[in-house]
């Protein structure tokens, strides 16, 4: 993270930038695809009995959706940068060195992690067992939502508002900052509703109705239906993350659980990576609607997808005795 924030900072060539783009962390979206994900999801689910797993899932959610929405609130910075007198490039420079400040900070906040909470070696696994094939078709499930999702990213559906609506970066910022708190609060609500309807259920039937008001947001004429839409949205498709991450980790034996979250996240990342560059076509193109209607359409699909396939697979908390 330091590394990539000084280096977007120090340079103004092209290629050396999108090399940086390739091989650092920072990603089109307001999550994180990177090597932090399958290690902190091994160790929250290792530390976590089964009743309050999903729970635990959706703390950890909420802070990150939190943090996330203050981050789209201080987007509008370099703004406020340029009416003090600064050049809009030292504004964003600055903002990509406190990327990197913020990366320092996360290391220490990982150094404070007790030593106690690491799993020994001869417990931890680094390949999958008996779960291989289930984990397999979770992984290839979960890529086809990544890909989807790579057709309205943040940054991609702020260029859509920018170019459909003229809508301005502070304004954006606020936008996104209030869909963020949105996303944040449907963490503690999708763990409440897993533990009445179950986990694979709250991932499908929430995540349908926010695909359908994508769909309706990409053809409504005015910005202010288009934002309704797009807020109702945040509240809605985020309440299958903690269910997804608390789903996986708890069809899996614990040795297995740092490989499953490994082959679940990175098959995503990578099926993510492949769209913006067709829904930037598109947008170039002149077919403002088409990426987001079609990301709605695929994560229609995968979530019939993923119903049809799992809807007889239970974590044990929702298997009922035997």
């Amino acid at each position: 993270m330091v590394a990539t924030g000084v280096a977007f900072a120090c340079s103004s060539q092209f290629a050396w930038l999108l090399l940086v783009a390739f091989v650092g962390t920072v990603n089109p979206s307001a999550g994180n695809v990177s090597i932090f994900v399958p290690m902190e999801h091994a160790l929250l689910a290792g530390i976590a009995p089964a009743a309050r797993r999903t729970r635990l899932f959706a703390i950890y959610g909420l802070t990150g959706a939190i943090a996330a929405s203050l981050g789209s609130l201080a987007a509008g910075t370099p703004e406020l940068l340029g009416r003090a007198g600064w050049s809009r490039l030292d504004a964003l420079q600055a903002m990509f060195l406190l990327y990197a400040a913020l990366g320092l900070a996360g290391g220490a906040c990982y150094r404070m992690i007790p030593a106690a909470v690491e799993p020994e070696a001869a417990e931890r696994g680094f390949a999958l067992g008996p779960s291989r094939r289930i984990v397999l078709r979770l992984a290839a499930l979960f890529s086809l939502d990544a890909f989807a999702g790579g057709f309205a990213v943040q940054s991609l559906l702020a260029l859509w508002l920018f170019q459909k609506f003229d809508l301005t970066l502070g304004a954006a910022g606020w936008f996104f900052f209030g869909s963020g708190l949105l996303a944040a609060l449907s963490y503690p609500a999708a763990a409440w509703l897993a533990g009445r309807i179950g986990l694979l259920n709250t991932m499908v039937y929430t995540h349908i109705p926010s695909s359908l008001c994508l769909i309706g947001a990409a053809f409504v004429p005015d910005l202010p239906a288009a934002l309704a839409l797009l807020l109702l949205r945040a509240a809605l498709s985020q309440m299958d993350v903690p269910t997804r991450s608390s789903y996986v980790m708890a069809l899996v034996r614990p040795a297995e659980r740092a490989a499953a979250a490994s082959v679940t996240s990175v098959p995503r990342g990578l099926a993510a990576a492949a769209s913006p560059a067709l829904a930037g076509a598109l947008l170039a193109a002149g077919y403002s609607a088409w990426p987001l209607a079609i990301c709605g359409l695929l994560k229609i699909a995968y979530d019939l997808l993923l119903l049809r396939t799992f809807r007889g697979v239970k974590p044990p908390e929702e298997a009922g005795p035997r």
